[in-house]
């Protein structure tokens, strides 16, 4: 038993070798066609390579709670889980938005011009996030206080707005194939993971109100909010989480 969270940690690798396998072999599937605009849903690939995001994520929040209830976190765990999730929430993601970024770019008048440059931007967010994750290692290490958005939130954040466009919820992957709208998203991610943002973790000590209202609040409106926004909830939830955050002021925050 006392390798059953390392092995769920391996699970999330997979699931992150998964995704990106899946973002890549996916083929575009946004077309326009005179006034009209036409949205076409094509290899379900993206669709289950934006899945496989949240399999890691699970495994991810899997491990933590299996280490802490077998008593058996080490060092060894701690870098696998880390090298772990830059693949499956930094990597996976950034394929996600050069994808988006170069369906963008083959929509645009000058597509025939289109270059890796324009689509390099959303290598950014692994880029960063590997900052993230030795940044939060070395706290961890000398106990300094864990600040920014972990980057599972920002890979699961990402594979929301990837479900978002294949789905094409509310009409709202026009907007989301917009070039300089993925750009303000890379550039948004990048910033968030790397901020002084203390936000709250998901690991309670009791069930009280007083100490947990901002954590209550966040899963209750979610949950709300699924029946009418769907999996436009995946990046709106993430946008509370911040926003509640801010107002709840959590003293620490204890996540990658």
């Amino acid at each position: 038993m006392k390798h059953l969270p390392n092995i769920i940690t391996i699970g999330n690798l997979f699931c992150g070798c998964m995704a990106i396998a899946l973002i890549l072999f996916a083929p575009p599937f946004a077309v326009e066609a005179g006034e009209n605009q036409y949205w076409v849903a094509g290899n379900a690939s993206f669709f289950w390579g934006a899945m496989f995001i949240g399999f890691a994520g699970l495994c991810d929040w899997l491990d933590g709670a299996a280490a802490r209830l077998l008593g058996v976190e080490s060092a060894l765990g701690g870098d696998l889980d880390s090298l772990s999730d830059v693949v499956s929430f930094g990597v996976a993601p950034s394929m996600i938005l050069m994808k988006l970024l170069w369906m963008a770019s083959m929509s645009s008048p000058g597509a025939m011009e289109t270059t890796i440059f324009a689509v390099s931007p959303a290598f950014l967010v692994a880029c960063f996030g590997a900052v993230r994750l030795a940044r939060f290692n070395n706290a961890a290490k000398n106990n300094y206080q864990f600040t920014g958005v972990p980057i599972p939130a920002i890979g699961i954040f990402i594979a929301g707005i990837a479900l978002i466009v294949y789905r094409n919820e509310m009409g709202l992957a026009k907007i989301f194939t917009n070039r300089w709208v993925l750009y303000s998203i890379i550039a948004f991610c990048c910033w968030a993971m790397l901020s002084k943002i203390k936000l709250f973790t998901f690991k309670i000590s009791n069930f009280a109100f007083a100490p947990n209202w901002g954590r209550y609040i966040w899963l209750l409106a979610s949950i709300a909010l699924i029946p009418f926004l769907k999996f436009a909830i995946v990046p709106v939830s993430f946008l509370l989480y911040i926003l509640i955050s801010i107002i709840y002021k959590p003293q620490t925050t204890d996540t990658h």
